[in-house]
């Protein structure tokens, strides 16, 4: 039995805990940064906020106390959104012991530095680690559908480990040692997911959808690859797989997010309406920019989907600007 603890009380931490406790042979902590969710958690035994309709297994040991949490825990699942994960991990470093290992499903990039999540980790700890990512709904998760979802480390018993650790008859892990190809797929998604909602948004067909996904994945393909990671990647459960459920999805939170702004809704109202939940291609968006421009790849469609997002760019004027670029080879 393994004690793992669960950082992070959103929609996908707790969908991840409702596995783990289903799966059994797990010792397991939900830890919820909020002392109020905490309590609630507690009490009403359901993720009211952010997961409603499921009910916790009463097995899970839920807790606002972080020390608390990840004391003697083998393995430290961060679910944390990913503008906080810095903050976190720097919170517990001076309690971390060496072999407590990190597994993040957070999926972003950071903001002002353009790391990723195994960069922001191992600048603050040592730890050994993985990064956890695929299509996998917190509602689909949480209610037992199967679902394939791909852990990457670049140690390849840590991966085998974790692979037997996280597996069961509904979730079913693969392992691969593209950290970098990993991360950006779960990561870049979102950027195109908001787009492919735009699209929807504005009622402009399947067609439309088709190709801005499939240019989408060429486009998350370049940096991924720019950055260390392979192409081949891109082509399995983090790249594509994620992709086609993000854009597609009626419960992707991005996806809502583009449909309200090719609607016309202003980007502080939507962020309002989510009502705590995060979007994560909302920020991921101008750190995806900065690390192209570091790399000097060009990335069309995050370019027009930052000009929507943060200079009042008309959705339409994008999408037309898109279909106007110079002829090229596929």
């Amino acid at each position: 039995m393994s004690r793992i603890a669960i950082l992070g009380a959103g929609a996908y931490g707790t969908a991840l805990a409702i596995s783990l406790a289903r799966r059994g042979g797990h010792d397991l902590c939900l830890w919820a940064h909020s002392v109020t969710l905490a309590e609630s958690l507690t009490e009403t035994g359901e993720n009211l906020p952010y997961l409603p309709g499921f009910t916790l297994p009463v097995d899970i040991e839920i807790t606002s106390d972080l020390p608390a949490a990840i004391f003697e825990a083998e393995i430290l699942l961060c679910v944390t959104p990913s503008q906080y994960l810095r903050q976190t991990i720097t919170h517990i470093a001076p309690i971390l012991t060496r072999d407590q290992i990190i597994v993040s499903a957070s999926k972003g990039i950071e903001d002002g530095t353009f790391l990723r999540m195994s960069q922001v980790v191992s600048s603050v700890v040592p730890n050994p680690f993985a990064t956890l990512s695929g299509p996998s709904f917190a509602q689909e998760v949480a209610v037992g559908a199967p679902s394939a979802v791909v852990v990457a480390t670049t140690e390849p018993m840590l991966g085998q480990n974790l692979q037997r650790e996280f597996s069961s008859p509904s979730f079913r892990i693969y392992t691969n040692d593209d950290v970098p190809g990993v991360e950006l797929g779960g990561s870049l998604k979102n950027v195109i997911a908001l787009a492919a909602g735009v699209v929807h948004g504005l009622n402009l067909g399947q067609n439309s959808a088709a190709a801005l996904i499939t240019r989408g994945i060429a486009e998350i393909t370049r940096l991924a690859v720019a950055c260390g990671g392979r192409r081949q990647t891109l082509a399995g459960l983090s790249g594509i797989g994620d992709l086609v459920l993000t854009c597609t999805g009626s419960m992707s939170r991005n996806r809502t997010v583009g449909v309200e702004l090719g609607k016309g809704r202003a980007l502080p109202d939507i962020i309002a309406s989510l009502n705590g939940k995060v979007a994560e291609g909302v920020r991921s968006t101008t750190a995806a920019l900065g690390l192209a421009a570091r790399y000097g790849v060009e990335m069309p469609i995050t370019e027009q989907m930052n000009a929507i997002l943060y200079k009042n760019k008309p959705p339409r004027d994008a999408i037309r600007d898109l279909m106007a670029r110079p002829g090229r080879e596929e």
